[in-house]
């Protein structure tokens, strides 16, 4: 990159305020959104959802962050205070929670993606950002956002919306929309139930990443008017969007471009079991679409203070193949195939684990034979036990999805209801 163009894309980062939406409970995620919002699942081995996008953000220079939360967010509020309290405040670099709030003439919570940043208008015109970028807080991606702010700033644009192409099958999940020979977005509709296809490419959609870069003044008059506005559902995709390209207002897209093994942006929405699964199944496969160890684009988190992972015995019976193993793990003579154990989980002598994602702090007791198993954090699963064999079986004990991945939690195995004060969930 040109010497001028990386300063102007460094001028316009450090004058933008990110504001991460991490409020969401993601109820797709079952069980594992219980007792924790979706973007605090751990992902990867030792990261949180969030840790993506926030990591996104300090890698294209943006320091200058605020997370919005709501659902269940003390597991969310203690990570980040844990592993993101160490920008350089002295530069005016910070990472501000933002709780929901309810106002006097309030009488409920977020209504919708608009409202939450109506509701937090005063604290962002606090800061007086040039530009405004709002991010979803629950994709696994990355990205650079200053290549975005330069696009939208060249455009001149009123506001600009990152987009990806997206499969025909999965694109009345999305935002559906679509563009001139210029980007500038024509026609869009939220999460249609009939797709509109990429006229280059009819088994391709284009679809919103949820990702919106604004300029302060025209996002304050875009959220004072919609909040006036009775008939709204106040959400950026279900209302502000198709009221700005109605009244003319110039819209345009941004074509995702991201760091990939595989010569396509990589942009994972884990917002069902089997997507969550699969993504992590991602990481350990033989070239991963999107690289956790790329030294170039870092993926950040709290980092607690662990002990190596460590491996006890030795015989026949002990193997690992094609596994992630995290700091404070202990494992005895087992075979342990495909997996990815997160942090300070046990595994005694005698078990067989294979396709299992092993949330922080499981212990997997002698002889057990785990396949295509989540393990939601704590768990302590008894000597012996065997999930993933038969269907019929775990249906009545667990929970099991729609590709067949069983998810296990502390209270299916009668340990409690969930939520442990101190522990991290």
């Amino acid at each position: 990159m040109p010497d001028k163009a990386a300063r102007f894309i460094s001028r316009l980062t450090h004058n933008t305020l990110a504001l991460v939406l991490a409020g969401g409970r993601g109820s797709r995620l079952g069980v594992l959104t219980d007792w924790r919002t979706k973007p605090a699942v751990p992902f990867g081995g030792k990261f949180r959802i969030i840790d993506f996008t926030l990591s996104n953000c300090l890698n294209s220079g943006i320091r200058q962050i605020c997370v919005l939360t709501q659902y269940k967010s003390h597991s969310l509020i203690q990570h980040l205070l844990q592993g993101w309290t160490h920008l350089n405040s002295e530069h005016g670099d910070f990472i501000d929670i933002i709780p929901a709030q309810q106002w006097l003439d309030d009488d409920q919570w977020y209504q919708g993606t608009a409202d939450a940043v109506h509701q937090s208008l005063d604290i962002i015109e606090g800061y007086a950002p040039e530009y405004v970028l709002i991010l979803a807080g629950d994709h696994i991606y990355g990205m650079d956002y200053g290549e975005m702010l330069a696009e939208h700033v060249e455009s001149g644009a009123n506001f600009t919306i990152a987009c990806n192409a997206v499969h025909m099958a999965e694109a009345s999940q999305f935002g559906n929309m679509q563009v001139d020979e210029t980007g500038r977005i024509v026609d869009f509709e939220e999460k249609p139930e009939t797709p509109k296809p990429m006229p280059d490419n009819p088994e391709m959609a284009l679809g919103s990443m949820g990702i919106y870069v604004f300029s302060l003044g025209y996002l304050r008059d875009q959220l004072l008017r919609d909040a006036a506005d009775e008939t709204s559902s106040h959400d950026f995709g279900k209302d502000v969007i198709p009221y700005a390209l109605a009244h003319g207002d110039h819209v345009q897209a941004y074509q995702f471009q991201g760091p990939t093994q595989e010569g396509s942006p990589y942009w994972r929405d884990v917002g069902t079991i089997d997507a969550y699964y699969q993504a992590n199944m991602e990481l350990i496969s033989k070239n991963p679409p999107f690289d956790i160890y790329d030294r170039k684009w870092r993926i950040l988190t709290s980092q607690p203070q662990l002990p190596p992972a460590r491996f006890l015995g030795r015989g026949k019976g002990c193997g690992i193949e094609n596994s992630i193993v995290s700091g404070g793990c202990e494992i005895e003579i087992s075979k342990l195939y495909n997996s990815i154990l997160f942090s300070n989980v046990k595994v005694y002598q005698g078990c067989r684990l294979e396709g299992v994602l092993a949330l922080p702090g499981c212990e997997i007791g002698r002889g057990s034979k785990l396949k295509n198993v989540i393990l939601d954090n704590q768990c302590r699963v008894p000597e012996g036990t065997v999930i993933g064999e038969n269907a019929e079986d775990d249906k009545k004990r667990f929970i099991q999805s729609e590709a067949g991945i069983v998810v296990v939690n502390r209270k299916m195995l009668g340990q409690d209801d969930g939520y442990i004060p101190g522990v991290t969930n």
